[in-house]
């Protein structure tokens, strides 16, 4: 970190360089029982196809880099979404001297954080046992390595393939290696492949490739189940190897091409420029000032990790068009194409900030979604690069009618509303994995049920049925808003009916919701402490609350405004006691919930982030300005434990992204964001547009957390909520800030946000 920024607290330095804000090592701190965000510092530009990243966990763990490790045994081409998803396409680079070494643990050096640079554009580290500095710099596609070498007879840059099928060839006279990787961790068809090319700056002075069981062998290609190349050289010290590297999932001319048209003639300070500048242009279209320097550094590094996902597997070809291998049908077609991601975690806030500030990188993204709903059949809930049998729920029609009712076009909304109909009205024909086993994930699971009870039942065999069901609600108000923009009225009435299907899991004697049997019965015993069972990584105190679109309605079941924000209350202030028989074991969210003392409140995972901003609809909106300011305090950090649980492709961050900026979408596809309490004095967006949104927050500060009065564009504004369409006009939204609740404020039944109960609004 540059001297000027390395005081906590210092103020902005006039033409301070956002992207040194970044912290990618924030939320590496993880293990598998316990998580910090669960991460790995990516070296990539903003929605790049690949990634890279050290390695100091073993092949084919998801834990490939954890910041408490000693040893690093290479840097990696990585598309890994998540631990929990794991790896594919991977292959690693490493430089050796001295004995050659090729074993993974055999070739691993040891390292220290002190002699680690770990940036967006830039990752450098210094491979003690070997007295070699690695670089990498990226392109999406493509990437420059730099490795400085002591003085040395025995210098050695060693490419493992990895394994599960791996090909490579050396190319002594051009100074390449070229070849495949076919890894993966599922959702791929048989021909699944990740071509590479690799350019040497430096002739070799020896080079060999090693087979399946180590041997190495003087031949210039190997194939088989696990193989990989090393080439050497003779090396005065200081001496710098460059080794240009590109892949593609078409083809290997495809790789060459990448590496031609993204890296070219390019220079390694050259690729570095580039990708910085890639960076600093995406994070200055949002510029805060605050003198808190710990406040800046988490809200970029959180931004950047907003800016990764979901990941691009289009390519341009030869003749200038977009094209991408297909991980459903196997084949290549026209068009853009998008995958790693989880819409269980990123339809609450990542997609709603894409409508916001990024409609065009949006319909792109919408564009992917009818190409893999016409290569797959099927709409992708999680897809990792394909369908992966993971999470529940039917929340790509969420997203998909966020898009287009807040205003982004450019897409075939008919298709997609088709297969939007599709995922709400069969489960035949769902597509199966590689065991032929039908993936569950895709479509709803259940939906026969739902539809002729109102729910899916506890007792069918089916799992987490009330969380599914809640979902399903969800999904189907954004059906509902869909389909009456689109001007299908009877489908618009069928899917704002079934959205209030929450009803019929209340139960009114808890006061929670709960699963229940086929004959209407209540699932028993009911212990709404019990994570899992009806619920998905939650028990019943979280998912209660699964009712974005009629939060004045789940409110009236439960006793009317005051009641519910004594419910509300009463998850902080409840013992994080829990039941984890169902799991049979203590999962990582239990404990993320249990130990930072905030009661039942468990912001580690997504179900209940959007929680603290609920009090907005019942009048008490000074309790959600003392909460979220709490939570943004007190579990984010820019540091290596800096999260509260899975970051899990940009959502933990984009409660972090929109809290510090005033706001959240807790309601899908309405356009409107329930106010919280900015974080900072100032805060200047460009939209899309060309307008800029300026954010003030007079007398801002840690203990200044309770709004005061709000003018937009100078009138006064008494709503707990601000309008999309409004804030992308651009203008000054001013609000004054004070250590005290005006507990006035936002308080009128007139102020909340949309609800379907609400007066005036269809039931």
């Amino acid at each position: 970190m540059p001297a000027a920024l390395a005081q906590e607290g210092a103020a902005p330095q006039e033409g301070e360089a956002l992207v040194d804000l970044v912290n990618p090592l924030m939320g590496t701190d993880s293990s598998f029982e316990l998580s910090y965000g669960n991460t790995y510092p990516a070296v990539a530009v903003p929605w790049g196809m690949n990634f890279w990243t050290p390695v100091t966990g073993e092949m084919g763990s998801g834990w490939g880099y954890t910041y408490d490790a000693h040893k690093i045994s290479g840097i990696k081409q990585t598309h890994q979404p998540s631990p929990w998803m794991n790896d594919y396409a991977a292959f690693e680079l490493m430089a050796v001297t001295g004995p050659l070494r090729i074993k993974q643990k055999e070739r691993a050096s040891w390292f220290s954080h002190k002699a680690e640079e770990s940036k967006p554009y830039k990752y450098q580290v210094y491979l003690a046992d070997h007295d070699v500095t690695a670089e990498v710099v990226p392109t999406s596609r493509a990437a420059q390595f730099r490795f400085t070498f002591p003085e040395s007879d025995d210098a050695h840059i060693v490419l493992d393939a990895y394994n599960e099928g791996s090909m490579v060839t050396v190319d002594a006279k051009r100074r390449r290696i070229t070849g495949y990787v076919r890894n993966n961790s599922g959702g791929v068809p048989a021909n699944f492949h990740n071509y590479f090319v690799l350019e040497f700056d430096h002739d070799f002075t020896v080079s060999r490739t090693w087979d399946e069981n180590w041997q190495l062998r003087d031949t210039p290609k190997s194939e088989g189940a696990h193989v990989g190349a090393v080439v050497s050289f003779k090396t005065k010290k200081g001496e710098q190897v460059g080794v240009k590297v590109a892949s593609s999932f078409i083809s290997l001319e495809q790789a060459e091409r990448n590496l031609a048209r993204e890296v070219g003639g390019d220079s390694f300070a050259q690729t570095e420029a580039k990708a910085r500048q890639a960076w600093e242009t995406e994070l200055s279209r949002i510029r805060v000032t605050d003198a808190d320097l710990r406040n800046r550094r988490i809200f970029y590094s959180a931004l950047y990790r907003m800016l990764q996902f979901p990941r691009p597997l289009h390519e341009i070809d030869a003749a200038g068009k977009t094209v991408h291998y297909s991980p459903y049908d196997g084949k290549v077609h026209d068009g853009y194409l998008f995958t790693d991601n989880g819409f269980w975690d990123t339809w609450r806030a990542v997609f709603p900030f894409f409508a916001l500030m990024y409609p065009e990188l949006d319909s792109q993204i919408m564009q992917g979604l009818v190409n893999t709903y016409k290569e797959s059949g099927w709409l992708p809930e999680w897809a990792s690069p394909g369908h992966r049998n993971v999470m529940i729920g039917s929340n790509s029609a969420i997203l998909i009618a966020d898009a287009y009712l807040n205003g982004v076009r450019g897409f075939d909304v008919e298709t997609l509303y088709e297969a939007m109909v599709k995922n709400a009205t069969t489960s035949e024909g769902r597509p199966r994995d590689e065991r032929g086993r039908v993936l569950t994930a895709v479509g709803r699971e259940g939906v026969e049920y739902y539809n002729r009870l109102g729910y899916v039942p506890y007792d069918v065999g089916i799992n987490e049925s009330a969380a599914r069901t809640l979902e399903y609600a969800t999904a189907d108000f954004a059906l509902s808003r869909l389909a009456a923009a689109l001007g299908k009225n009877e489908d618009a009435k069928k899917y704002a009916a079934q959205a209030q299907n929450y009803r019929k899991l209340y139960d009114k004697q808890s006061g929670w919701m709960r699963g229940r049997n086929q004959n209407g019965s209540w699932a028993t015993p009911f212990n709404p402490l019990k994570w899992g069972d009806a619920f998905t990584e939650g028990n019943s105190l979280h998912y209660s609350w699964s009712v974005m679109q009629d939060v004045q309605g789940l409110a009236d079941l439960m006793g009317g405004d005051k009641a519910f924000v004594d419910r509300l209350d009463s998850i902080f202030t409840t013992p994080p006691l829990f039941d984890d028989s169902y799991y049979g074991q203590t999962i990582h969210e239990i404990r993320e919930m249990q130990i930072v003392n905030m009661g039942q409140y468990a912001h580690g995972n997504q179900p209940i982030q959007h929680m603290p901003y609920l009090y907005d609809w019942a009048g008490a909106p000074w309790k959600t300005q003392y909460h979220v300011r709490n939570v943004m305090a007190k579990l984010y950090s820019p540091e290596p434990d800096g999260y509260p649980g899975d970051e899990d492709n940009g959502q933990t961050s984009a409660w972090y992204v929109f809290s510090a900026l005033g706001f959240y979408p807790v309601t899908p596809v309405v356009g409107q964001y329930a106010i919280g309490s900015p974080l900072f004095r100032n805060a200047e967006l460009k939209m899309p547009n060309g307008k800029t949104l300026k954010i003030e927050a007079e007398n801002n500060g840690p203990k200044n957390v309770y709004i005061q009065s709000v003018t937009f564009n100078g009138q006064p504004h008494d709503k707990t909520w601000l309008d999309r369409a409004a804030l992308q006009q651009g203008g000054t939204l001013r609000f004054v800030m004070g250590p005290t609740p005006n507990r006035a404020w936002g308080a009128s039944k007139g102020a909340a946000p949309f609800s379907m109960s609400a007066p005036g609004e269809a039931k």
